[in-house]
């Protein structure tokens, strides 16, 4: 009986080896992209903002959360001068819905603009009203999906200051808010059904 309580440990050892071995590796990767991001940082003057945690601490679990899902990924905003601390941080999540919007509404226009362009049917001026609704809705629809990681700041030396904070979107939550901007959007501009049933698509399909 001890003999078979060895054999069935050692088997589940070598089950449960690889999968260790993976972890310890990108545990350890996640260390030295820690590492390094901290070097930068400190060498361009960044110090950690609104948290008791150090640099190096918040680093390191943003990496680990970004390497936990495939579906997580990163969008910083930026407020390159301020005074006021609090104003400075409130206006880097409004530049980081903006940031995001955009990243979604060129890839929107670029597509969807060329597709419609060949219909004999196709009104520049509706469209124009629906895509600039659909920014607004995008920039408004996203915020609720930011979820704030870690915020830096550093002193400019005039009386200013800069700061970067970074959040972490899931991305079909994302998607979400894209689609509740294109419905919100169509709405709005009472945009053709042809014009929103287009832009639908290709949301669905990116």
């Amino acid at each position: 009986m001890k003999k078979l309580i060895m054999l069935v440990m050692a088997a589940l050892m070598m089950g449960v080896s690889p999968l260790m071995a993976q972890d310890k590796a990108l545990a350890k990767a996640q260390k030295k992209e820690m590492r390094q991001k901290v070097k930068q940082f400190t060498k361009e003057g960044w110090k950690i903002f609104g948290s008791t945690r150090t640099l190096e601490g918040a680093l390191l679990t943003h990496y680990q959360k970004l390497a936990a899902s495939d579906d997580i990924f990163e969008i910083a905003g930026v407020n390159s001068s301020f005074v006021s601390k609090n104003v400075g941080k409130q206006s880097t999540l409004t530049n980081a819905c903006t940031s995001f919007a955009s990243m979604m509404d060129s890839e929107i226009e670029g597509q969807v603009m060329n597709d419609m362009q060949s219909n004999a049917n196709f009104n520049k001026d509706e469209f124009d009203k629906f895509y600039a609704a659909f920014k607004r809705h995008a920039a408004t629809n996203i915020k609720g999906e930011l979820k704030e990681s870690f915020s830096v700041i550093r002193d400019k030396g005039d009386g200013t200051f800069e700061m970067q904070t970074f959040y972490l979107v899931d991305a079909q939550k994302a998607a979400d808010a894209r689609q509740r901007a294109l419905t919100n959007a169509a709405a709005e501009t009472k945009i053709s059904q042809q014009y929103a049933k287009s832009i639908e698509d290709f949301i669905k399909a990116n």
